[in-house]
Parts: C-alpha cells; structure tokens; sequence
C-alpha cells in the first residue's frame, strides 16, 4: 500500500510540476485532463502526506520517551499521533478502493405508492422527502420529472433526477 501510495504522490507532483510550469497553457484539453487528473489524486496525497507525518510523530516522541522530563509529553503525543495514524490508514484503504465507472452519471429514482391506499401515498410522499433532504444535505439537485399527486398531499407516483449524486464523497 505504501509503494502504491508513494507513487501517487509523485505522480501528483509530477503533474503539479507541469501545472506550473505553464507549458500546458496553450493547451486547454490538457490543461483540463491534467486539471481533472490532480483533482483527483488531491485527497489521497493529502491523507498519505498526513499519515507520513504522524509516522514522523510517533519516531519523534519515541526519541524523547528516553528523557524523563519528556516522558510523559511524549507518551501522549505518541498516543495521540498512533490513533491519527489509525485513523488515516483505514481512510487511505477506502480511498484507494477502484472508482466505479458510473460514479460521475446522474441517477434516476422512481416512487410509486403501492397497495394500500391513502397510507401507501403518504408513505411515498415522505420516502421522497426524505431523499430530498438527504440530497439537499449531500449538496446534491433534485429535478421532478412526473409527479402525481393524491388530494390529501400523497403521492401515486414520482419521478426525479438525483443530479450530483454519482459525484458521492467516500
């Protein structure tokens, strides 16, 4: 993992390196695929680049554990720098997991109101105002295609467009 990360860090230097050297200038397309490219390896070269530094920590408060005046600092600089390390490890191993191809589409979502009458509307209708909110919370849009709607304010039927959402955070 740390070889794989270690390569992704110099492949984001790399690209920074061109980004700003302004050769790519005169090229949009390029511009915009390296662009893209860096944007992308941003959050695991800032995550490798934290946890490199709580490995650095942990070896600094390790050197001052043999001075009795440090000994307790440096115990809890320790500990604190091991649960940091933890912590990145496993948000390092989640960013590294394959993307799925379809992770930049749109999705199209369906609701309909089953059996059960005026209920199965009403839940339909709070089904879909929860994945509103929830879309609204991930900062992503909502377009209603079809909406057909009961007198009491349930819903038969909706379709909607979750635009945004192939975009997830991991």
């Amino acid at each position: 993992m740390l070889e794989k990360l270690k390569h992704i860090e110099n492949r984001y230097a790399e690209i920074e390196k061109r980004m700003e050297s302004g050769e790519l200038f005169a090229d949009p397309a390029a511009y915009t695929k390296c662009a893209k490219e860096m944007k992308e390896l941003e959050p695991v070269v800032l995550a490798y680049r934290e946890y490199s530094k709580c490995c650095g920590d942990m070896g600094g408060a390790l050197e001052l554990m043999s001075d009795p005046e440090f000994k307790d600092l440096a115990h809890d600089e320790y500990s604190a720098a091991k649960a940091r390390k933890e912590e990145l490890e496993e948000k390092l191993k989640i960013l590294l997991l394959p993307k799925d191809p379809n992770d930049e589409k749109n999705i199209i979502m369906e609701i309909r109101g089953g059996v059960g009458g005026e209920e199965s509307s009403l839940f339909a209708y709070d089904l879909f105002r929860m994945y509103s909110m929830y879309a609204e919370s991930k900062g992503w849009k909502i377009d209603v295609v079809n909406l057909n709607e009961t007198e009491l304010g349930g819903i038969k039927e909706i379709s909607f467009v979750v635009e945004g959402a192939g975009a997830y955070s991991r």
